[in-house]
């Protein structure tokens, strides 16, 4: 299984590319605290070096910028490619390559009120500071809301005391 979870934050704006195909890219490293102080007694972060594609890259672009918090999944990539000044040497890359992205908090450390959808409907539009983005918010709510799971009637059912009585 190749599954990476990471929140960090921006090290720098992310800049929306294309290919000569047209399709959306875009790459920004992400600084991730580590769980433990050095020995100064401040925390060491590790930059992780991220792509995401096509409407990923195209939501991250317009509403992630430098220093802003992000919480994304995705899976690691390994590659390599040779250097163009000195044929005999290679260069090694790991990346990951970004699936899923959610907002995790704003810029002064505040968390914001994440709402869920199912996994088809990604990239994320959690909770965006702008009319659109709380729209589409409201939107999410209001379908949770009606698709909301009812349990019925629970008296057709009766309570099983131990698991001699279960037939499986």
């Amino acid at each position: 299984m190749n599954s990476v979870q990471i929140i960090g934050r921006l090290t720098a704006d992310p800049e929306l590319r294309q290919t000569q195909s047209g399709i959306s890219c875009c790459r920004f490293t992400i600084a991730v605290n580590r769980k433990f102080k050095n020995q100064n007694g401040e925390y060491d972060a590790d930059f992780i070096s991220c792509v995401a594609w096509k409407q990923t890259a195209e939501f991250i672009t317009r509403y992630f910028s430098k220093g802003k918090m992000i919480a994304l999944e995705g899976m690691l990539r390994t590659g390599s490619y040779q250097d163009r000044n000195h044929a005999d040497v290679t260069h090694y890359t790991t990346d990951v390559f970004v699936n899923n992205v959610e907002f995790c908090g704003d810029k002064g450390g505040n968390s914001t009120n994440n709402q869920q959808q199912p996994q088809q409907q990604r990239p994320h539009y959690d909770s965006v500071n702008d009319a659109a983005g709380n729209q589409y918010a409201q939107e999410l709510q209001q379908a949770a809301e009606q698709t909301a799971m009812s349990y019925g009637n629970l008296s057709d059912f009766e309570e099983i005391l131990s698991d001699g009585d279960v037939p499986f």
